[in-house]
């Protein structure tokens, strides 16, 4: 299993890489709108849509928000509010998943959506678009994986504290501490490519390590809600979209305000 997940997260990343260093940014743009677009379309079935055409409606109505969210953000300080927003409402997913299980209406499964997806693509766009973004966007996800595959082999092999078993059985505070252990150390070799201050660097990189668990367990919390165990099968044996970019969506929007906070973006 840990084979299959390094192998499939140096595999995603390739992909990336490829994305942005060899099409032009609108083409970059397109495919990373494609990706959000799979992961609307697998978040409208823990809605209990029965009907195609109301979960198609699902995902035009985020993609036109996403849109009228790309452009409110080009106003002065506007990108600053969403993502402050955005980190907000991920404080609030913290507190929802340590109470986990509890009703989830449907207009909040709604609201979630827009919440999870809409700023992640937000973020990576801008990113996209920034001085050095192609660095900028790869690094992050460099983050985000090593706080997967750091917690996930911490984990199997020292794993004894269960993080929090009602929402992921199988993570462990042993395994989240490796994750962000490994993910510091390539916070500090970020540091030292993208030449900052390593302190102030490194401690936005590991505020990203921690959020983007977060994101993994909010779609953990929908998928056991709904008795779903992968979000969908676009990746055999590793799941849908959502379970791939389950911890970018909460990871991206923390580090690009981080960023902006440093008038890097």
């Amino acid at each position: 299993m840990l084979r299959q997940r390094i192998i499939t997260a140096v595999a995603l990343l390739a992909v990336l890489a490829g994305v942005v260093l060899f099409l032009p940014p609108p083409g970059a743009l397109i495919t990373l709108t494609l990706a959000i677009s799979l992961g609307i379309w697998e978040w409208s079935q823990f809605l209990g849509l029965k009907s195609l055409l109301w979960r198609l409606l699902y995902v035009v109505v985020v993609l036109a928000s996403m849109l009228a969210v790309w452009l409110y953000s080009f106003q002065p300080g506007a990108l600053q509010l969403v993502l402050q927003i955005t980190l907000a409402w991920w404080l609030v997913v913290f507190v929802w998943v340590t109470r986990f299980p509890t009703a989830i209406p449907m207009a909040v499964g709604f609201l979630s959506g827009f919440l999870v997806l809409v700023p992640a693509w937000l973020a990576l766009s801008r990113l996209l678009g920034a001085e050095n973004g192609v660095a900028w966007v790869v690094f992050v996800l460099l983050v985000v994986w090593a706080t997967d595959i750091g917690a996930f082999a911490v984990g199997k092999l020292f794993g004894r504290i269960k993080l929090i078993p009602r929402v992921s059985p199988g993570k462990t505070w042993e395994g989240a501490i490796g994750g962000i252990a490994l993910a510091t150390i390539v916070a500090f070799a970020g540091a030292l490519y993208f030449k900052q201050d390593p302190l102030s660097f490194v401690s936005l990189c590991v505020a990203v390590s921690v959020i983007s668990v977060i994101g993994d367990l909010i779609v953990s919390i929908f998928k056991r809600h709904n008795g779903l165990k992968d979000s969908g099968q676009i990746f055999p044996g590793h799941g849908g979209m959502l379970d791939r970019i389950d911890s970018i969506c909460s990871a991206a929007p923390v580090f690009v305000l981080g960023l902006s906070w440093q008038g890097l973006v």
